[in-house]
């Protein structure tokens, strides 16, 4: 009986993420029909292409949660993998970094996330933080190469922390034991991930349709006051409304909601801090209207590590 109260839950949530998925293919197409301008056209152009977009994450997501703990974990790890590739072909490199990032790319990302699906929370939680972070300095080091030593490795080891580290607090998500809510963890990180993700779209959205006054001009002209006000606001009212996936009560996962949001902001400026020094709009190209893979999941790097604390703490 528990399981399938379960299942009825999890088809309910992912049958209204295809139902909004639906509703927002069809009002792309009548903009898309109605609307000529070349400015507003551009404008209707990329958010048809992020909605294609979404329907292609949502479906892999799907396939991940089927196959069970496993494939999100599984998920998870080509995502790090993606993001850190993008991220390190931002920052200058040398011949003799190419050793380091051989063990954070083939040694290092797998052993991080089969220690996730392991459940070992007490190695897992320091392995790159403490050991890693170590020996990437050290095993540059051997090899005689000190220039800008110090900026070569201090952008791998912010790169493994923000990329592989904090993203690999979501599916970590599903190692939690909390009572009463035994089996149920994979709609915590949907809830997660729909928090994380919906306030990203609504803030885009209001900005588009009302944004006149950017936080921070020179860092992300497009994140502006009226997008970031409109888009916490209304998406606090939807996220209150799926308390019922979750542990929480409606207030307390309205405060989850509000630390997920605000981290997730946070990281977006400071992933756009990076892209604005390097010269760049996007970190790639791979999901198309979403630029590159860490351009989907910033916010997602700084919320997911502070979702994950907060709730071990409070629900232990």
């Amino acid at each position: 009986m528990v399981h399938s109260h379960i299942d009825h839950d999890l088809m309910l949530l992912l049958g209204g993420i295809f139902g909004i998925l639906v509703i927002a293919s069809v009002i792309g197409g009548i903009l898309a029909l109605r609307y000529s301008g070349e400015r507003r056209k551009a404008t209707i152009d990329n958010l048809n292409a992020r909605i294609r977009s979404w329907w292609m994450i949502c479906i892999i997501c799907v396939l991940a949660i089927v196959v069970g703990p496993v494939g999100s974990v599984i998920l998870f790890a080509v995502m790090s993998f993606f993001a850190l590739r993008e991220f390190i072909t931002l920052t200058p490199i040398r011949c003799s970094d190419h050793k380091a990032l051989f063990w954070c790319f083939f040694v290092f990302i797998p052993a991080q996330y089969v220690l996730v699906g392991m459940q070992w929370y007490e190695l897992f939680s320091v392995f790159i933080p403490v050991y890693v972070l170590l020996f990437l300095p050290v095993r540059t080091a051997l090899l005689g190469d000190t220039i800008h030593f110090l900026e070569r490795t201090a952008k791998i080891q912010w790169g493994m922390l923000i990329t592989v580290f904090a993203i690999s607090h979501a599916p970590a998500l599903l190692i939690l034991d909390i009572p009463e809510y035994k089996n149920q963890n994979i709609k915590l990180l949907l809830f997660l991930m729909i928090v994380v993700q919906l306030s990203d779209v609504l803030q885009y959205v209001f900005g588009k349709l009302f944004g006149n006054r950017p936080i921070v001009p020179k860092l992300s002209p497009n994140k502006t006051v009226e997008g970031f006000v409109g888009g916490i606001f209304v998406s606090a009212l939807l996220r209150m409304s799926l308390f019922w996936v979750t542990p929480f009560s409606p207030w307390e996962a309205g405060l989850m909601s509000l630390a997920i949001t605000l981290m997730g902001f946070m990281g977006g400026l400071c992933m756009s801090a990076i892209k604005r020094d390097s010269g760049v709009k996007d970190f790639g190209g791979i999901i198309a209207g979403h630029g590159g893979m860490l351009d989907r999941i910033d916010s997602l790097c700084f919320a997911a590590p502070i979702f994950f604390h907060l709730t071990r703490y409070f629900y232990p």
